[in-house]
């Protein structure tokens, strides 16, 4: 639960400015089920650049993954997260942290109640160097592309701007 914010001019155009917040958020339900990120029990409301997402979802991957794809809609610029998660804990946060080189590195990164982070792409990155800071090995960028999919469709293609799902690196 919280709220985060998002780079409004950039991501995926899913409506027009000029439409009412009722059509903006049907139209990004819309976006979210096309590629079966969300339940039917899942509510929004837009509030100026604010979407406002609740209901239940399974796992905090999941979770993530809807918060992700939503926040990359151009014109949105902050979500205010109401979404739970069955059976998880409260306050359960990314392992014990990066390590602090690590942390060092992601000043765009933000711990999320679970057990991954969300990065936010800058200027000149790619997946690879993103792994490299994250788990101290490019070579496991196809972890980031996967939990990302299916809003990210080609691992070298991202944006500045775009907020990826960072997952932890499996033991």
């Amino acid at each position: 639960m919280g709220s985060f914010s998002f780079t409004k001019d950039a991501g995926e155009k899913v409506f027009k400015e000029n439409k009412v917040a009722t059509e903006k958020t049907e139209l990004i339900l819309a976006h979210l089920k096309k590629y079966d990120l969300i339940p039917d029990s899942m509510t929004a409301s837009f509030e100026g650049e604010k979407l406002v997402v609740a209901g239940e979802v399974n796992t905090i991957h999941e979770k993530n993954k809807i918060l992700a794809t939503a926040g990359n809609i151009h014109g949105i610029s902050e979500i205010e997260d109401r979404i739970t998660v069955a059976g998880a804990e409260a306050g359960s946060t990314w392992g014990n942290g990066p390590t602090a080189e690590v942390a060092a590195t992601l000043t765009e990164a933000s711990p999320i109640a679970s057990n991954e982070q969300f990065y936010t792409v800058k200027k000149g990155d790619y997946l690879s160097k993103i792994a490299k800071a994250v788990y101290g090995n490019a070579n496991k960028y196809p972890l980031i592309f996967e939990a990302n999919k299916p809003m990210l469709q080609d691992a070298n293609l991202i944006y500045a701007g775009q907020v990826l799902v960072i997952p932890p690196l499996e033991a």
